[in-house]
Parts: structure tokens; sequence; C-alpha cells
């Protein structure tokens, strides 16, 4: 259930038919799952099409909050790398336990160059996930800035915690621990 969610979060293509942000969700998520369908390593596809469709700038603009600005362009560009590599390290690497849940599109609300999509995933057991994508305008394309999953917005759960460790410690010392968890090796279960 839960991958499937993340298969959402990172799964689009832009389209220069698709008139709507919904139109540009819906036609990537579709691509992903098909994807998804087929045997074999996934990450790498996955990882293009999240590049294509996800503003990773934005989302790490939000994330960090107040504290991007404080930041030169150089340290902008660093910090949005990192968080798009944990990004994918959290979510792009659990998109393999799709399982075959459905999507229901309830539609977009767009003000301007911003835009809401909302979905709901419908679990095989008929249990029913609110899913909202936060998108923006740019370029004549819509990207994903934001994942609300049941209420919980991906920008401000990262941005308390990315907020707490600088408070706390400093902001060389977050970015030392994106660093730090970007050259540790993906966790595998102990063999026995």
């Amino acid at each position: 259930m839960i991958a499937f969610v993340l298969v959402l979060l990172v799964s689009a293509i832009p389209s220069a038919r698709a008139a709507t942000p919904s139109d540009e969700l819906r036609q990537s998520v579709e691509q992903v799952i098909k994807i998804l369908e087929q045997p074999g390593n996934h990450r790498p596809e996955v990882r293009k099409i999240a590049n294509s469709i996800f503003d990773f700038q934005e989302t790490a603009k939000r994330a960090l909050g107040r504290h991007w600005a404080q930041r030169t362009p150089q340290e902008q560009k660093e910090f949005a790398q990192l968080f798009a590599d944990l990004l994918e390290r959290s979510y792009i690497s659990k998109i393999e336990l799709y399982h075959g849940e459905k999507v229901a599109w309830l539609g977009d609300t767009v003000n301007g160059d911003d835009a809401t999509v909302k979905t709901k995933i419908v679990t095989k057991q008929g249990t029913e996930i609110p899913v909202d994508y936060r998108m923006l305008q740019k370029d004549g394309r819509w990207l994903v800035y934001d994942v609300n999953i049941e209420g919980v917005s991906l920008v401000s759960n990262y941005r308390t915690q990315f907020n707490k460790i600088i408070q706390t410690e400093s902001y060389q010392a977050l970015v030392d621990r994106l660093k730090a968890r970007d050259t540790q090796p993906s966790a595998s279960p102990a063999k026995r």
C-alpha cells in the first residue's frame, strides 16, 4: 500500500499534449505502472521519470524553509542534490513493493501557476488513502513539489526535521548527515 503511494510520489513524465496537472500526472503514473509490471530492475527508469516531473530544487527550498535564503547558490544546488538523493533512497527504492493498487483521480484545482491534484489510492482490501500532489507550472509544464499523504505533507515533515538539526547543531551538520547517508550502502537483511 505505502509502496504504491511512493510510486505516485515519483512517477510522472511531462507530455506536450497534456493540458492539466491531472492529465500530466495520470499519463506518467500509467507509464510507471507499466514499467513496474515488467520484470527487472526498475530504479533507473523510475529515477529518470522522477527527475522529469519532480521539481527537486523547489522541494528542497521549501523543505529547508527560512534557512534557504541564507545559503549561497552553490550551497542551494548542493542541498537540492543531496535532498533528491535522500528522496530516492527513501522512496524510489520501495516502489518495487507495488502490487496492483488502483488510483482514483478526483480532479485538480488550479490557481495561477499553482495546482493541487487530488487522488486516492484504493488497496486490494478496499482501504482508501488520500494523496494530494502540489504542483507548480514552470516553462509550460506542471512539476510536483510536495505530496500530502493522509494529511501529512512531505515538505512540512522534512522542514521540521531539518529545522531542528539546524537550530540544535548547524546547517553544516545537516549537510554532513545527508552526505553520510549518501556514502553508506543501503541496508540489507542480515544473512543467517
